[in-house]
């Protein structure tokens, strides 16, 4: 008798709710066991794995605030324990870089410290907790060859909505991040790739609960309607899977054809 493969083992980040929720409960809905990280919010944390053990995948949830580089170093070591103890494994199949915050900035009235605070989530987070666990300086890498990645950007680098102009440049720069992790780590059979999600009905963005405002979004949108999580969930977990494995250092806009 032949002994079963385990499940991939997928890490989402920020996955207590909205996009990163969405994510994992769908890699759940397609044979992965996940991860998922919160920055607070502990009990949407809890409901999100019970979730997903309904689905008949295990999870954990551990904390993290990718914003910290203090926090991703202690993160790292507790995320090698946790998936040993709970899997008996010393490796994840997929990152999803999902974990974001927003800010309004416009020129004239931004702050160095909103600045700041955009850098240290979207780019500095994004890129040391790549680091650590695809490519660490010391020690086994934790992402086993042959995984993927997947960064959220967004629709926000194609088309202008004011007040987004700071979290669009950071996301720009995922973007290009993405295609240089891409070449590093294509040696190894990592696929690492962009999803661009358009506007989106999540408490992301506080203004998508008007629904006149949904309707404006809707009404720019080719396929009539404004996104919910699950669309832009079932692009990363498509791009995860293995009929996607020829597909490394894209930009995958998800937005139904927002502003064509």
């Amino acid at each position: 008798m032949t002994t079963p493969s385990p499940a991939p083992l997928a890490l989402v980040t920020g996955a207590n709710r909205g996009i990163g929720r969405a994510t994992a409960e769908e890699l759940a809905r397609r044979g992965h066991d996940v991860v998922l990280t919160y920055r607070g919010h502990a009990e949407e944390a809890a409901e999100a794995v019970e979730a997903i053990a309904a689905l008949g995948r295990t999870a954990i949830a551990l904390r993290l605030d990718v914003a910290s580089t203090e926090d991703v170093a202690r993160f790292v070591p507790e995320l090698r324990a946790a998936i040993r103890d709970t899997w008996g494994r010393d490796t994840l199949d997929v990152l999803v870089n999902n974990a974001g915050a927003g800010a309004d900035t416009r020129l004239g009235a931004t702050t160095a410290d909103v600045l700041d605070a955009l850098y240290a989530t979207h780019v500095r987070g994004a890129y040391l907790l790549t680091q650590a666990i695809a490519a660490p300086a010391e020690g086994a890498p934790l992402l086993a060859d042959g995984g993927s990645i997947v960064n959220l950007g967004t629709g926000l680098t194609r088309f202008v909505h004011v007040g987004r102009d700071a979290y669009a440049a950071m996301k720009g720069a995922v973007g290009v991040l993405t295609g240089y992790w891409a070449q590093q780590l294509g040696s190894r059979g990592i696929r690492v790739n962009t999803v661009a999600p358009g506007p989106v009905e999540t408490h992301f963005s506080g203004w998508m609960g008007d629904e006149k405002v949904r309707q404006v979004f809707a009404d720019g949108t080719a396929l009539g309607r404004s996104a919910v999580a699950t669309d832009v969930a079932g692009v990363i977990a498509s791009l995860v899977a293995p009929g996607s494995a020829w597909v490394t250092a894209q930009r995958i806009e998800a937005s139904g054809g927002y502003r064509l």
